[in-house]
């Protein structure tokens, strides 16, 4: 899922401010790119900046997706919604983190908002938050109910700070601290998130099972514990944000763009060739329709490495709400309106 504050996907900071103004996305007043220091960028690719005004309610509905986002911000608070069990649900919240989601869900606000919005992969966010994710599937909680308290205090640090080249700095100061007491991930799991997202979600979880030498229920166990999904799902998700990119042009909720970076790639099978970023990936992250084409229903799914049609539509109804013809052209159901 994404913020109820989303800019559009960044395409990188200029230098040497290591900030930008990106291209103001309605509704919001200011969208602004900052990149992290070099050491952080494995774990956090980019920080977004914004500042909005909504006079009216603004409702979306939230694609799901296999990322984590953190939004810490101030002023107008917003309702996240999962309408399969509203008890799973954050209400008047302004910074919260929201795990990994399986169905889309809806975002609502009104009034004015300014935040920082951080899309985070599993393992990151492992890492980072110090929390297993399988605690956070599928649910939203307000910043100050993580562990410990850093967020809510780094969010009122934030607030405080006059401009974005000094939040991104904070960001930067918070964060590496952060990550030199955390405990690094599971190799096995970082391995495992990184087989599965550079093949674009189409490696099966028999064939990761055998190259880490345990059994797929045992897999399944310590990768939903750990990082939110049981890889089955999180290989649906994959395939269907790759499919959403090659349709809207952007990827769902700020996905990141790929799985690369030292905390996610672990020292399992794939350090002596079970990795790879060639085959499946390379039909997710190409246009074979050219720049701007819109790939019909069954050349979608072709390329994007479902069986048929009708299964990219079944996983687009269940994880983005409506069919892909029906997202085309639509301003209400992604955090990234096109």
């Amino acid at each position: 899922m994404g913020s109820g504050a989303p800019p559009s996907h960044p395409t990188g900071p200029s230098h040497p401010t290591r900030e930008r103004a990106a291209a103001p996305v309605d509704p919001l007043d200011e969208a602004v790119v900052g990149l992290p220091a070099p050491a952080l960028r494995p774990f956090v690719g980019h920080y977004l900046g914004y500042r909005q005004r909504v006079e009216r309610e603004l409702r979306r509905r939230e694609v799901a997706g296999a990322f984590v986002v953190v939004v810490l911000g101030w002023g107008a608070p917003l309702d996240i919604v999962d309408p399969r069990d509203p008890a799973r649900s954050a209400y008047r919240v302004d910074s919260f983190v929201a795990g990994t989601f399986d169905a889309w869900c809806t975002t609502s606000t009104v009034g004015a908002g300014t935040g920082v919005q951080l899309t985070l992969t599993p393992p990151a966010a492992r890492r980072m938050l110090g929390v297993p994710l399988g605690e956070l599937t599928n649910r939203a909680l307000a910043a100050e109910q993580l562990p410990g308290g850093w967020l809510d205090r780094l969010r009122g640090r934030l607030a405080d700070t006059p401009d974005w080249a000094g939040r991104f700095a904070l960001l930067d100061a918070a964060i590496g601290a952060r990550l030199a007491v955390a405990d690094p991930v599971d190799p096995a799991l970082r391995w495992a998130w990184g087989r599965l997202a550079r093949s674009g979600g189409l490696v099966g979880v028999g064939a990761l099972a055998e190259e880490l030498g345990c059994s797929r229920r045992h897999l399944a166990a310590r990768f939903r514990r750990e990082l939110g999904l049981t890889p089955k799902t999180t290989a649906r998700l994959l395939r269907f944000q790759g499919a959403y990119a090659l349709l809207t042009g952007t990827p769902p909720g700020g996905a990141p763009a790929g799985p690369g970076g030292a905390d996610e790639r672990g020292t399992g099978p794939a350090e002596h060739g079970g990795g790879g970023s060639g085959g499946a990936a390379g039909h997710v992250r190409r246009d074979p329709y050219g720049l701007g084409g819109r790939p019909a229903g069954a050349e979608l799914a072709a390329a994007c490495g479902y069986y048929d049609q009708s299964h990219l539509i079944r996983d687009f109804r269940e994880f983005a709400g409506d069919t892909p013809a029906g997202l085309v052209g639509s301003r209400s159901h992604s955090s990234n309106p096109r």
